[in-house]
């Protein structure tokens, strides 16, 4: 089975109701894109009002807690995404690891939680530039991921998706080289085939995220092992973050 290529926009801390225009807007591109699968994760906020408005694209949240419920102020757990009609969660982002000190452990734990609750995961994995400039990128990248993913997954092929995205190039501007971005994608590659079997692990998406844009989308999605962009800044509106899904779809039939 091959995997359509998964275009996932993570709006991050933008969003009100006003922007629900542009999530209708993609929708409908997304409609005319069936060879690609669309997805965005917009705040909390916007979860339950982007699915019922929604036909074509998948709607998720951008983290969730560990447990299911309780004394947890402020926090959202899995079920209550479900319930507002959210079907992935995005996990383990940089953003979060750095700026929350949230650790493997527990990313691992809000993996096994989101999964119970029945939703999809993308599993955020990636290096900073000191590390990548020490030469360590694949072995830390490698160990993260496999500390951060639960040790059993039903169906990883259509529960789990990787992500990957280099800290020193998210909202940079910068890229990855298009050698390293395949380095790293087959080194993810073969961790995922010895954790889960040649079989499943050879058709979980892969993801690159990191200053993707239209311009460079179809030749970073054209790469071995790339199933997919994440997208940040690029899927705020609809004309930018269609365009990165027009080019994974030349990139497929091409």
């Amino acid at each position: 089975m091959t995997q359509r290529p998964y275009i996932v926009g993570n709006w991050k801390m933008h969003g009100t109701r006003a922007m629900l225009s542009e999530a209708r807007a993609i929708d409908r591109a997304a409609q005319r894109h069936m060879k690609v699968e669309v997805a965005i994760a917009p705040p909390y906020t916007l979860i339950h009002p982007v699915h019922r408005e929604a036909e074509q694209i998948a709607v998720g949240a951008q983290d969730c807690h560990e447990h299911d419920g309780g004394a947890h102020t402020g926090d959202i757990s899995a079920a209550m995404i479900a319930d507002a009609g959210g079907k992935f969660v995005i996990l383990g982002h940089s953003e979060r690891r750095e700026g929350h000190g949230e650790k493997d452990a527990l990313i691992r734990a809000k993996a096994e939680s989101a999964l119970a609750a029945g939703l999809r995961i993308i599993m955020c994995c990636g290096e900073s530039g000191e590390t990548r400039d020490k030469g360590n990128a694949v072995a830390f990248v490698k160990k993260q991921l496999k500390a951060s993913l639960p040790k059993e997954i039903e169906e990883p092929v259509e529960k789990l998706t990787v992500a990957y995205e280099p800290i020193w190039a998210i909202g940079t501007g910068k890229t990855a080289t298009l050698e390293d971005i395949a380095e790293m994608h087959g080194e993810i590659r073969k961790l995922l085939v010895s954790l889960y079997g040649e079989e499943a692990g050879s058709e979980v998406r892969i993801l690159y995220g990191g200053s993707v844009k239209p311009e460079n989308a179809a030749e970073i999605i054209g790469t071995a092992e790339v199933g997919g962009a994440l997208v940040g800044g690029a899927s705020l509106t609809a004309d930018s973050f269609m365009g990165i899904a027009m080019a994974a779809t030349e990139s497929v039939e091409g």
